[in-house]
């Protein structure tokens, strides 16, 4: 039994009759809201019903997605080859087993609406082994200049709506065997990405060319639909060689800017933006900012001035704006790009060694990875950076000057608390451990002493023996409650997380399987087959998220031959109704930036987990 939480915070913008006025006046779909006031809408993606059926020896699984559009008392009924399989109408949840039905059950579903039951949806996605695989096709190997001969590997992914039917389609990064870390010296093959549909249809292939380096802090790749056509666009940096997906060659095709030991460290960069449905580079501008002088980054031979970072904000609260970064060792630059109408537009730039900015703390701040998420409730999305965040406008927010650190996560981590909370672990030897964050203002709610390189650390509610998320680090022996106080025995892993079960509180992701924590020990609930896991010792999978059926998470894993996606699916069934997490935005967007350089997983705006009160609906529009 859900119960309302006292302290249960309301995001309030708009008046409900102003937000709802708008959008009808717009000629947008609207929801009604529950609460007496709700924020200004934002642009989600136009999904279909994404029903899914997982067998088991038992029967099928069928789950589907509650839309942020569908109204809050929608009821479902769910048909079998037209023949309807539910005695009465599920409306506590999105999910119904159907007790000894054969693998190949096709399924639909249909609202009820008002009691008038609507049309079918989209047929089921059958996971009929548990899995359902996605053919995918290895780009050709090559050799390097210097004679080293490389293969290609499924590296990470992202989901978007590329052709505008409804359904998310995979954008696959295809990483070479000889990808390099940027302090590590030698050439790499090119990075390629693909644009592939659910039933393996490769929409298209980018082929960044030999003056893109292969690594994971080199192309940070961000799916979304940007300019609210219903159809997501992909931008990356590019540079002269990059062949788009129509076969098209930006820049100079026969420009070689590799040295001696394979870093790229002169010639033109740029932003380009890609069509998601052809592959055709729509628009290239100079990368912001301009690699300058490379040691002004922190080193003279290439490592600290290819790093870079990528992300999607609602920086106006309402439509999605683009995120590339640069540097986060010693100088931070970030800027802010709209797409729209064919072009981009620059909003804003944020310069640690700006007038504004210079001498204030924020260089040498940045983690692996970024988080976005409105955390001063003002409607709007800041930039948490590692240790210092970015207003919705550009200026800087806050830093707490603790620097550098591989792992961080945003989230509302603490369901007493009105807001998010942020936790992070830290690199250097001289600054804490771990820290808990109050990110509206960067308060330091506690902090662990320094001891170390603290390469790894996780926050999620993965035990119901506690309120609120938990937090652990490599560090550490313990998991920590959000007041530091340490509850138990640290889990078995430090990494991924995943909502699988049946129940809201969230299961471990490490390597190729999936755990629930136990005071004593923890407990395998899936051992995913003949797959790999990527990025070396992250051992992240390419994907982890809602990307089908209800609110709970998919792992998706490249197969070990490299041939297909392997997604993966709960088949437990669960009594907790909640939109898909695909429409609220912070989920939504943390999916997006789930591929920036280390992988991290993505969390709503919202608390997920043991005790939670009723899930917030979201207040959204589609294109």
């Amino acid at each position: 039994m859900q119960h309302p939480h006292p302290h249960r915070r309301r995001r309030v913008l708009l008046s409900a009759t102003t937000a709802v006025a708008a959008l009808v006046a717009a000629g947008l779909t609207a929801l009604s809201p529950g609460t007496a006031e709700a924020a200004t809408a934002r642009q989600v993606e136009k999904l279909d019903r994404g029903v899914v059926s997982v067998h088991t020896d038992a029967g099928n699984l069928v789950s589907w997605r509650w839309l942020g559009t569908d109204p809050n008392d929608v009821s479902f009924n769910v048909y079998r080859a037209g023949t309807k399989v539910n005695s009465t109408p599920v409306s506590g949840s999105t999910n119904y087993f159907h007790s000894g039905a054969p693998a190949q059950a096709d399924y639909t579903v249909r609202a009820i609406v008002g009691g008038v039951e609507q049309a079918d949806s989209v047929h089921a996605v059958q996971l009929r082994t548990g899995y359902k695989d996605v053919p995918i096709s290895p780009p050709s190997g090559g050799t390097t200049p210097d004679g080293v001969a490389y293969t290609y590997e499924a590296n990470d992914a992202s989901v978007a709506d590329l052709d505008g039917d409804g359904a998310l389609d995979f954008v696959l990064k295809w990483q070479p065997t000889n990808q390099k870390d940027n302090s590590q010296s030698g050439y790499t093959g090119n990075t390629i990405l693909d644009g592939v549909k659910l039933d393996g249809t490769r929409l298209w292939r980018i082929d960044l060319g030999r003056n893109i380096r292969s690594g994971a802090h080199y192309t940070q790749f961000q799916a979304y639909d940007y300019d609210g056509d219903g159809k997501a666009e992909i931008a990356m940096k590019t540079a002269d060689g990059t062949v788009d997906g129509t076969g098209a060659v930006i820049g100079s095709s026969s420009a070689d800017y590799r040295n001696s030991s394979g870093y790229v460290l002169s010639g033109p960069e740029y932003l380009t933006m890609f069509n998601g449905q052809t592959g055709k580079a729509m628009q290239s501008v100079d990368y912001v900012p301009a690699r300058g002088t490379v040691s002004s980054w922190g080193d003279s031979y290439g490592n600290r001035v290819d790093r870079f970072l990528a992300g999607t904000a609602y920086l106006d609260g309402a439509r999605p704006s683009l995120i590339m970064a640069r540097g986060y060792y010693t100088r931070t630059v970030i800027a802010a790009w709209d797409w729209r109408n064919g072009t981009f537009t620059r909003r804003w730039t944020f310069d640690t060694n700006s007038s504004t900015n210079s001498g204030k703390g924020y260089d040498g701040q940045g983690s692996h990875s970024l988080s976005v998420g409105d955390v001063d409730n003002d409607g709007k999305d800041e930039i948490v950076y590692g240790a210092m965040a970015v207003d919705d406008n550009g200026n800087g927010l806050w830093t707490t000057r603790t620097g550098h650190g591989d792992a961080q996560h945003l989230g509302d981590l603490d369901p007493a608390h009105a807001g998010l909370e942020y936790f992070k672990v830290s690199e250097s030897t001289s600054q804490p451990a771990e820290l808990y964050i109050n990110p509206a203002n960067g308060t330091v709610n506690w902090k662990l002493a320094a001891c170390c390189d603290n390469g790894r650390g996780v926050a999620g509610d993965i035990w119901a023996g506690n309120d609120g998320a938990e937090v652990w680090s490599a560090s550490d022996s313990s998991i920590r409650d959000e007041a530091g106080a340490t509850k138990g025995r640290e889990p078995s892993s430090v990494n991924f997380l995943s909502w699988w079960d049946g129940d809201p509180v969230r299961e471990l992701l490490d390597g190729t399987h999936i755990d629930k924590y136990g005071t004593s020990s923890d407990t395998r609930l899936l051992t995913a087959s003949g797959v790999h896991s990527n990025n070396s010792t992250k051992a992240t999978p390419s994907l982890s998220g809602d990307i089908l059926g209800d609110w709970r998470e998919e792992a998706v894993w490249p197969t070990s031959d490299n041939t297909a996606l392997r997604i993966y699916s709960t088949p437990v069934e669960t009594t907790t109704k909640i939109t898909t997490l695909l429409h609220d935005t912070m989920y939504r967007t943390g999916l997006a930036w789930q591929n920036t350089a280390y992988n991290q997983p993505p969390h709503p705006s919202f608390f997920i987990g043991n005790g939670m009160p009723t899930a917030p609906r979201p207040t959204v529009y589609t294109p």
